[in-house]
């Protein structure tokens, strides 16, 4: 695994040990930033169920401004400080090292919103289920935050009640998985 592009591009990352974690494939990587390539430059990045960090790697790398790092895996908590170290990024990143929904409202409580929520939960858990409805009423997000799903083709599709205000923008499917784009319904009289 490596850095597809930006300032630390080549450089290659290490990945958690064991069998907690699904290290997104270069290729899928490459696909995702193409995507939302034109919304990185000074962004603030989330990052939930890090992993090895190379989602939050490659947006800093990129043009983000800052990322916030969650994952509550001590090895993955490991790789992900030893390739912050590795890209120079530390500076730029906060690595949270506990539960997502514990570090949600704890990032909650600072009031500033991401532009770029991306969550990578362990497939066929439900969890998404459980954040999404959080992150939609909390302060984490603003009118334009895009939040991204990598899901598992064998899951049930996430659908966002009409009632929330959210809606599934766009669907990337790979072979075995996929990213579910998720936006803010814009308000009655906007024009995108």
């Amino acid at each position: 695994m490596r850095v597809i592009a930006g300032t630390a591009r080549r450089l290659k990352l290490e990945t958690p040990a064991g069998r907690h974690t699904r290290p997104t494939s270069d290729k899928i990587k490459e696909t995702l930033f193409n995507i939302i390539q034109q919304d990185l430059y000074d962004a603030r990045f989330l990052d939930l169920f890090s992993g090895s960090g190379g989602i939050a790697i490659e947006a800093l790398s990129r043009g983000a401004a800052e990322a916030v790092l969650v994952d509550n895996d001590r090895e993955a908590l490991r790789c992900i400080r030893t390739n912050l170290a590795h890209t120079h990024f530390e500076e730029q990143a906060r690595v949270m090292g506990m539960d997502v929904l514990q570090a949600l409202r704890r990032l909650d409580q600072q009031r500033k919103a991401f532009d770029i929520i991306f969550m990578d939960p362990p497939y066929s858990m439900g969890l998404e289920r459980r954040i999404l409805p959080y992150l939609t009423e909390s302060s984490l997000v603003h009118d334009d935050t895009r939040i991204i799903v990598e899901a598992s083709m064998e899951d049930d599709p996430i659908v966002m009640p009409p009632a929330c205000g959210w809606y599934v923008e766009r669907i990337k499917e790979y072979k075995n998985n996929c990213h579910i784009f998720i936006c803010k319904e814009p308000a009655a009289g906007e024009v995108e």
